[in-house]
Parts: structure tokens; sequence; C-alpha cells
């Protein structure tokens, strides 16, 4: 693999909140008048998560660190544009973006999803100028009420156009799976794709799960989906099925999904006949890019070529972006 950054690549799981640019990340802390170090290495201590947390408590005050900021619809424009420009310095061709409304939303009474959303649409609209497909997957979160989550869904409903999937993300050791299944119900009823998040924490309930988010909602894909592998009858079944897992190596480490780097299941996996895609998760926040997990399966688990394209396309047909826009953008056949 020559230049991994040239490469054709389609990244399915990327969360919009957490792939802010550094750069424009430590700007708006600023602006936002939050005392922020002069030294680069204290504003990364300050924003990112570069080595596996201790607790939970610690990877959210990062990440609300950086919710902060998305204060205004001029800034979630900003951050809607330059992460497509980033994702197109990664040679990413066919991007899924996912976000949270009510993430978003907390603590800036002056916005509604109306106004986020808004901005976010105008934001990828501006970066159309970049050779990249984009689509928008919208999260709920698991430690919402339900009556809240439903609110969410009416709102993907009304603006369905403007998304290409549903998503639930958030602790799923607390909220089971199977807790979500009216809501998602209602979305596939309104033919919503769908991926969930789950098999991502290292405890005994995490293959079951995915099993749920398959069975009972109803999931095309899986976002991370590591832990099946410890669990031959879901492994077998997400084969069965052709279930697509969104592995996300670096950031499996980060939460302590896998106790090192190199112990990532991702091969046995793709052994064992899952269909396995390459995702960076929140690459702001983990202070990654795409290119850094390639070059990390390159190094570590040395992926050839043919590995690397074999999942490219397999995340370039499971895209939930219509085929005739992401076709537009993809080297080789879907």
């Amino acid at each position: 693999m020559e230049n991994l950054r040239q490469y054709p690549k389609v990244e399915l799981h990327r969360h919009l909140e957490g792939a802010l640019r550094f750069s424009t990340l430590v700007e708006l802390a600023r602006q936002m008048g939050q005392e922020v170090p002069k030294d680069q290495i204290s504003q990364k201590k300050m924003f990112l998560v570069q080595e596996p947390m201790k607790d939970l408590l610690t990877v959210l005050q990062k990440f609300m660190a950086t919710q902060s900021v998305l204060a205004t619809e001029e800034i979630l424009t900003r951050i809607a544009y330059e992460a497509v420009e980033d994702a197109h310095n990664e040679g990413i061709r066919i991007l899924e973006l996912r976000y949270a409304p009510t993430f978003i939303l907390q603590g800036h009474p002056n916005l509604n999803f109306e106004k986020i959303h808004r901005a976010i649409v105008a934001g990828v609209k501006k970066a159309e100028k970049f050779p990249v497909a984009v689509g928008l997957v919208c999260i709920f979160q698991r430690t919402l009420p339900l009556k809240d989550l439903e609110k969410v869904l009416d709102f993907a409903i009304d603006t369905k156009d403007t998304w290409v999937g549903v998503d639930l993300a958030d602790d799923e050791a607390a909220f089971p799976t199977k807790n979500f299944a009216t809501l998602f119900s209602k979305a596939h009823q309104h033919s919503f794709p769908i991926t969930i998040h789950a098999g991502e924490v290292p405890l005994p309930i995490a293959p079951k799960n995915v099993l749920d988010a398959i069975e009972i909602l109803g999931a095309q894909r899986i976002g991370h989906g590591l832990q099946i592998i410890h669990d031959e009858k879901v492994l077998r079944h997400v084969v069965d099925s052709k279930t697509v897992l969104e592995l996300c190596p670096t950031s499996n480490w980060l939460t302590n999904g896998v106790s090192k780097l190199e112990a990532h299941p991702f091969r046995k996996l793709m052994q064992a006949g899952v269909i396995t895609t390459i995702n960076s998760d929140d690459p702001g926040v983990f202070g990654i890019d795409l290119v850094n997990e390639y070059q990390l399966l390159a190094n570590s688990y040395q992926f050839s070529d043919q590995e690397f394209e074999i999942c490219n396309d397999s995340a370039a047909k499971a895209s939930f972006i219509p085929l005739a826009t992401k076709q537009k953008f993809w080297p080789r056949k879907i």
C-alpha cells in the first residue's frame, strides 16, 4: 500500500460531533470564553482522548468540552463543511456522518432540531464541491426517555429526504437494545435504513445486544459489534444474516473494548465470514483520521491491498446513500 491517503475509502461510522477539526475546536473554545492553554500538548490533553480511558466520566467530559462549542447555526454549518473537507483529504469518496440532535441541543437554548439540522445540511451542501457522496444518519440517545426519542423520530420523519438512516447510540450496558423496539418499529414503517450501536462494551450483554439489534430492531448494520467474537452463535447469525459490522479499531482500544490494539478481532471476524468495514468513529476527539486506521491494519495486521478493497467495496454496497449518488464517486461498480 504505497499511499494510504490517496486510496479510495468509504466511512460508514463517523460522528459529526466527534469529528471537529482540532484547530477549529481550540479556536471556538476560546471564542466561547473557555480558558485554553497556549501550548498544543496541553490543548490536546484538555480536549483529546489519546490513551485508554480510565472511566466513562473521563470521556464524557472530553465530549462535553467539544459539545459546548456547538452553540450556533454558523458553527454547525462550518463544522459540517469542514468534516466533508477533511474526509476528502483522507481519500474518502463515500461518507456517512451521524449526529444526535438531542446531544447538540443540550445547553444551547437558542437552538432547536430544525435550526440544528438546517445548519448541518447547509454545511454539507456547501461542501458539494468536494468529490464525496455524503449522507446524514439521525442518532437516538439510549439514555433519554422514549417520549423524547419519539420527538426526534417524528422530526426525522418530517425531514426524511435529508437523512439516509437512523441509529441508536450511548450506554448499551445500562440501556439494552431490546428496550427500543417500538421506536425502531416506527422507523422501519417509515422505511428508514437502520444501524445500531451494539456489541461495543466487553460485557456479557454485548453479543445479545447485537442479536436483538438485528432480530428486534431490524438493523442492517451494527456500529462496532466486535464482542460477537466471544459468542459463536451470535457470530454465525451475523454471518448468515449478512449484517455489516462498522468496526473502529482505535476507538475500541481507547474505550477499553479491547485490551490493546493488537488484540482487536478485526481479522478474526473477517476470516469467520463477517462483512467488515473500516471506520474512525470520533476522529476529532481521538486525534486520528481514517488513514490512521488503514496504517494500523497495514502495520499490525498486514492487511493487503485486496483486503482493503474488500472492506471498502463491502462498505460502498452497505452505505445507506442512494446507489446512483454513491456510484458517481466510487471507482468500481457497487
